[in-house]
């Protein structure tokens, strides 16, 4: 395997990935599988791959992703974010680009945390008057 150009890490809720790109002609790997099969739904994939359309770079690299964490969509996420991370290490002259179409900016939210006496994050036991 060849030594990949660059290297970049996306987060997503729980969900962690790295990216890696290499010169190729657009095959993105996702853990070993390909990118389709690894996300089935059309809006994950599309989703991956906006950063990619958007620049113009969607043939111009081979991609290896491993991700983990999380479900499908904070995936997916993450991913879009290493991809877009690593466009912009390639070439820093895309980063208005991506800046503008909102790629670069991490998604912070996360899952609330239980608190004690309560059954969930915000949800309460039934209140019973007698």
């Amino acid at each position: 395997m060849t030594q990949p150009l660059i290297s970049a890490t996306g987060r997503r809720k729980r969900a962690i990935a790295r990216v890696r790109f290499r010169l190729g002609d657009g095959a993105i790997t996702v853990n070993g599988k390909p990118a389709a099969d690894y996300f089935p739904s059309d809006t994950q994939m599309m989703h991956l791959v906006e950063p990619l359309k958007l620049t113009e770079t969607d043939q111009a690299y081979d991609i290896d992703v491993s991700v983990h964490g999380g479900g499908p969509t904070g995936q997916s996420g993450a991913v879009r974010l290493g991809i877009a991370r690593a466009l912009i290490a390639l070439d820093p002259e895309l980063r208005e680009q991506l800046k503008r179409a909102g790629f670069l900016t991490r998604d912070d939210r996360k899952k609330e945390s239980k608190k004690y006496g309560l059954k969930k994050a915000r949800k309460a036991p039934q209140y019973s008057k007698r």
